[in-house]
């Protein structure tokens, strides 16, 4: 596949079809819930679980092969590199966990957005001040409710723009060989640096501020 060819557009109608799998889960793996929920039990204290999940799927982002065993079951909307799937799949089941974590529904149009948002990474902030919404302290759940839906969509582009230059860079699609969805095994290796900034981004919106 050409990079060029993935649009904005595409890119975010793969956003919302990797949100959808990361809330029911793939086969053999747990979903953003189950995963808010183990790491939660282990801790006594929120920010101990999410900075603890964080680090694990560092860990695993870090080895290749992280999601094995899929076969033909994984249909992609859009036609992309595995390692570029991987990625997406990996930090989006991380930040939606560090969502329900924060006390968010993931089932709301606006938490869904501002975990798009955490993908962006070091960019997640700016992206939210350019649309008018400050990060001082956490989101009130009530107040993520009132954002408009016109700042969504303006946030879902800006989103869109982001993560496809992001996912275009020669060095983020080159981490592995292009390995077909398709063919069984994923071996991928998923870009540590850009996951812990994801992660971080998602603390700061949706637990500390």
């Amino acid at each position: 596949m050409n990079t060029q060819e993935l649009t904005q557009s595409k890119m975010m109608q793969l956003l919302e079809w990797f949100y959808e799998k990361a809330l029911n889960g793939l086969p053999g793996t747990p979903d953003a819930f189950e995963l808010a929920d183990n790491y939660l039990r282990k801790h006594t204290t929120v920010e101990k679980s999410v900075n603890s999940l964080i680090r694990m799927q560092n860990t695993k982002a870090g080895t290749s092969g992280f999601l094995t065993g899929l076969g033909g079951i994984i249909t992609l909307p859009v036609a992309i590199p595995a390692n570029i799937a991987s990625v997406v799949y990996v930090q989006m089941r991380m930040v939606a966990a560090i969502a329900v974590m924060g006390g968010y529904d993931l089932k709301d149009d606006q938490v869904k957005t501002l975990v798009f948002v955490s993908l962006a990474g070091n960019g997640a902030v700016d992206i939210l001040k350019q649309t008018g919404i400050e990060i001082g302290k956490k989101f009130a759940i009530s107040a993520i409710k009132k954002i408009p839906g016109t700042v969504i969509t303006k946030i879902n582009q800006k989103v869109g723009f982001k993560l496809l230059t992001k996912f275009g860079e020669k060095g983020t699609v080159n981490l592995v060989k292009v390995v077909p969805v398709l063919g069984g095994v994923i071996g991928a290796t998923v870009d540590v640096t850009s996951t812990m900034a994801v992660g971080k981004a998602a603390k700061k919106i949706f637990i500390t501020g």
